[in-house]
């Protein structure tokens, strides 16, 4: 049982290096598209035709990157393994009262015949 425990931590670990690269090379990335926007943007010059729109697709990146790091470093923290394997076993007894309640209510309305005593029963008129 050890080892399957092992197994989950390390591909747990694995996934979570895997988001944090994949972070960074976001971060990364947005810092060399909002030069290039920059430089686009100074490149056309004409403030009459175009203006300054750099701001608003780096300020739109900017958020995507914020939900980003959000999902990374705060939900996934918070809603990790832990929190899956208590959400589990929180539905597995609301579905496992469900069913007692279901087989309770069958049981009642249609009991079933206890097969061995009404067999061995025998019937005092004979």
């Amino acid at each position: 049982m050890e080892k399957t425990e092992a197994i989950k931590q390390y591909e747990y670990a694995k996934n979570r290096i895997k988001q944090r690269r994949m972070l960074l090379f976001h971060f990364v990335i947005f810092l060399l598209g909002s030069l290039v926007l920059y430089g686009v943007n100074m490149w056309v010059k004409d403030p009459q035709i175009v203006g300054v729109w750099w701001t608003y697709a780096v300020g739109a990146w900017a958020l995507l990157l914020l939900f980003h790091v959000i999902n990374v470093l705060v939900i996934n923290r918070f809603m990790g393994p832990a929190w899956q394997e208590r959400e589990i076993e929180r539905l597995i007894a609301i579905q496992q009262e469900k069913i007692r309640q279901l087989r309770a209510k069958v049981e009642k309305d249609f009991p079933l015949v206890d097969v061995k005593r009404d067999l061995n029963h025998e019937d005092p008129k004979q």
